[in-house]
């Protein structure tokens, strides 16, 4: 993919988020990708007391958090953190000896996460603004990473992957929702079976994924489905360790 297509790519998912944000603080019920994909996330058991906005600007496709298994004390990191809602839950599971950061490129979803930490009496919680293919923390800073829906939207996975390994201690750990496309699918019809939900970088395919994070260097790698999103797509669980 030439530079210019992947800025193109970059500057929509920026602004799809950023209209998505200001939609939810002028009281707009919100949705990500077609109204009639089947992509939205199957529902979180725990958010009870968090900020009203936060749940409903969660648009993941998935439970990372559960999926990841957080310890006391860990340090957890949310690639494309959006509204705040992992993070905030992250928090939760972490709890005070540990600490939870957002990452996203998008100035309204930042804005909208902090005032729900703030709202949420969160103390343990900072969102940083960024790219996560050039992630602004230090190498072996973190425990944990997470991610809800959001390295599908990415134009250079393999730099996602490369970055997530840096930042994780050895031993560190990947949970993350996603979108990923049947492996039969040519890469054209994943393109466009991954724009019908929501993915404006065409939804990667199973292999294509497992390929990702093995040249990074991860370990322990399993990829299980959870639901059909669209003909050919799917969300599903992806676990990975950095050994």
């Amino acid at each position: 993919m030439v530079s210019a297509d992947r800025d193109e790519i970059r500057a929509a998912v920026a602004a799809r988020y950023a209209g998505l944000a200001r939609a939810e603080q002028a009281g707009q019920v919100i949705t990500d990708g077609d109204p009639d994909a089947r992509c939205s996330a199957p529902g979180y058991p725990d958010t009870g007391g968090l900020p009203a906005a936060a749940v409903r600007a969660s648009l993941g496709c998935g439970n990372p958090v559960a999926v990841a298994d957080l310890r006391p004390g860990e340090t957890v990191l949310d690639l494309g953190s959006g509204g705040g809602i992992d993070v905030l839950l992250s928090a939760r599971r972490v709890g005070p000896a540990g600490k939870a950061y957002g990452l996203d490129v998008t100035q309204e979803m930042l804005d909208l996460a902090r005032a729900s930490a703030r709202q949420a009496g969160a103390e343990n919680v900072e969102f940083l603004r960024g790219q996560i293919e050039a992630i602004p923390l230090p190498d072996r800073s973190v425990d944990v990473i997470i991610s809800n829906c959001v390295i599908n939207l990415s134009t250079d996975r393999a730099a996602v992957f490369a970055e997530s390994y840096s930042v994780l201690r050895p031993g560190g750990r990947l949970g993350i929702s996603d979108i990923l496309a049947e492996d039969h699918l040519t890469p054209l019809q994943r393109r466009e079976c991954g724009r019908a939900v929501g993915c404006i970088a065409g939804a990667p395919s199973f292999t294509e994924y497992r390929d990702g994070l093995t040249g990074a260097g991860f370990t322990g790698i399993s990829i299980t489905p959870t639901h059909q999103a669209g003909d050919g797509v799917h969300s599903a669980i992806i676990r990975a360790i950095r050994p």
